[in-house]
Parts: C-alpha cells; structure tokens; sequence
C-alpha cells in the first residue's frame, strides 16, 4: 500500500482516527507522518538499550555509552578473559559474549537476574513427564555420590556402605525402567 500523502513510498505507519464518532484510517509513509505532525514523539525516543537500561537500573548517554559514577569505576571496568566483553557493554546489550563471562560477572549477576526474573535467581526448568522419573532417580544418585564422597573423607566407613548400596539399588531401578525387555521373564 503506498503512503496516502506523497503516493511515492510505500506506507509503514497506519493510524486510525475518531473525530465526532466518524472513524478515518491514515496510511502513510514515516516522512509524511512526520511532516503531517501525526508522529510526536521523537522516532529513538525509546530504544531497546533504554528497556534494558530500566530492568538494570543502568544510565546510557545519547551516543549509548554507560554513563559510570566515577571515573575510578572506568578503569575497575570488568572484562571477560576470553571474549574481552566488559560487563557494561553487557548490561548495555543484555547478553553475553561467551560462556566464560557467566564465571566472570558471576557476582555482579544475581541483582540483575533478580530484577530481570522478579526476584528468582534459580532456574529450575520444567521436566516433560515421561523423563522425570529417570532424572529424579539420576539426581538422587548424584546427591547420594556426593554424600558417600564425604562419609569417606570422614573415615565414616560403615555408613558410606550404606550409602554405597542406596546408589546400587536406584541405578539397579533406574537400569530396569529404561530397558523394559530386562523385566520379561524367559
């Protein structure tokens, strides 16, 4: 559809106007609607940077540059070793160079996660039905192997037996409900 005011550009802005009950539709292209006076608001008055600025509660000039507090903080800028990402240009861009720079910001993350998330800091995901039980089993293991790690550390033998066996039963389970043949009698 081309703009309705200069019929040369094609028309990206659709406004409908209600004047005394009778309703008009106005398409036009942005420089017509700037010209007409139909845009008044300035065309990067809200940029994806300023959404992000808000949920960081972090300062951008008009170039986008983070605004810092001190000149002190600038050069305490902190950078992620492997892709060099400082953590102001993450802020700014609301995502990460590479996976080195979660260990990197690791302590500057958690206000950020807590006002981007609405406070959780832990994601716990969801777990389709048919594959709960095994991952319950499979992290029932992992916390009984860390357990029985530390029982012998401890010198506390008698129970890290136990434990040990509590580990061969669930992967005994955990062995059976994946091959169902395994049940069948011959």
């Amino acid at each position: 559809m081309d703009c309705q005011e200069c019929h040369k550009r094609p028309a990206t802005l659709h406004f409908t106007q209600v004047v005394n009950g009778e309703k008009r539709q106005i398409h036009v292209c942005e420089e017509c609607a700037k010209e007409k006076g139909y845009l008044t608001y300035p065309e990067d008055s809200y940029t994806f940077e300023d959404l992000l600025s808000g949920l960081f509660n972090y300062k951008f000039d008009m170039v986008g540059n983070h605004v810092s507090s001190s000149p002190q903080q600038q050069r305490e800028e902190l950078q992620c070793p492997q892709c060099h990402l400082t953590f102001s240009k993450f802020r700014r861009m609301g995502k990460f160079g590479c996976a080195t720079c979660y260990t990197t910001f690791a302590d500057k993350l958690d206000p950020v996660f807590r006002r981007v998330h609405s406070g959780n800091t832990v994601h716990h995901g969801k777990i389709p039905k048919r594959k709960s039980k095994h991952l319950h089993v499979k992290k029932e293991i992992e916390l009984l192997q860390k357990e029985l790690n530390e029982l012998i550390q401890k010198e506390a033998f008698e129970q890290a037996a136990d434990v040990r066996d509590q580990i061969h039963a669930l992967k005994k389970q955990k062995l059976e409900a994946s091959d169902p043949k395994e049940g069948d009698g011959e």
